[in-house]
């Protein structure tokens, strides 16, 4: 059935005005980062900066080694993200292409997890890592990540249950080994969902403040949402370098956002082309 063009003015509106309810937080706090000191205390508050601070960028990033610990962050995020893909898509391609003895007993198993919260397994884990000797280390941040998550090897396993079976069997008519059919069959399918773990791995990861909290102590180590929160202490009356920093954390999620929104779509709808 066609819209007609009221309906479609009106659904345009609502659109707009739901974006602009969602973006002016995120104006305001840029907007209030460019401003002077004076601007920032002034009331009745102003919306725009008279004259652009850029310089308050720079003056927060030098407050503490914001650097060292984009570094860590950077390092973590990567790392983690290999690991979730990895671990998750071949984990999801064995319960969902191979039949095998209590498949779904250890399938049920693996889903029961998702019920513990984290929380509960906070102070085993800590014991673990302790003694492996990995506290005040980026290991107990890292490694997990190489073992697998509930929720996308479920992701991943309902995708790839999709997929029609003569797949496999030209690949193997072809002469391929499991892990090449993995490899260079299902892998490629499996771009959209992939690309939508990625993304949901790097924004968990990003932002998590309560595991690199636990598990470092050496503020070398520390990562960007740690550092912000210890910033936030010594800073707790000054808005500038907090809403400064506030940005510059926030870039590369939206940044990786917008990059793979198309595939977070595909991702999430199951798509396969």
């Amino acid at each position: 059935m066609k819209m007609s063009i009221w309906h479609k003015v009106v659904v345009y509106i609502l659109l707009i005005g739901f974006a602009i309810y969602f973006l002016f937080p995120f104006v305001w706090i840029v907007l209030t980062a460019l401003k002077t000191d004076a601007e920032v205390n002034q009331y009745p508050p102003t919306f725009f900066p008279s004259e652009l601070q850029f310089v308050n960028f720079i003056n927060a990033w030098k407050a503490q080694p914001f650097g060292l610990y984009l570094v860590n962050s950077v390092a973590i995020t990567v790392l983690t993200t290999l690991g979730s893909v990895l671990s998750c898509s071949l984990i999801a391609f064995g319960f969902a292409r191979y039949d095998f003895k209590f498949k779904n007993g250890l399938f049920i198993l693996l889903l029961a997890t998702m019920m513990i919260p984290w929380d509960v397994t906070m102070i085993p884990l800590y014991m673990q890592f302790n003694l492996f000797g990995w506290i005040n280390t980026l290991k107990p941040l890292i490694v997990p990540s190489f073992f697998g998550s509930a929720y996308f090897i479920f992701l991943l396993r309902q995708f790839l249950m999709n997929v029609p079976k003569d797949l496999e069997h030209a690949a193997k008519i072809d002469g391929a080994n499991d892990f090449q059919t993995y490899w260079k069959i299902f892998v490629p399918i499996m771009k959209a969902p992939l690309t939508l773990i990625a993304v949901l791995n790097m924004l968990s990861v990003w932002n998590d403040y309560l595991g690199p909290l636990i598990f470092l102590q050496d503020r070398s180590k520390y990562t960007l949402a740690l550092g912000l929160a210890s910033f936030k202490g010594v800073h707790e009356l000054q808005i500038l370098p907090i809403m400064a920093i506030t940005i510059l954390m926030i870039i590369p999620p939206i940044i990786g956002f917008l990059y793979a929104q198309k595939y977070i779509v595909e991702g999430i709808s199951g798509a396969i082309k």
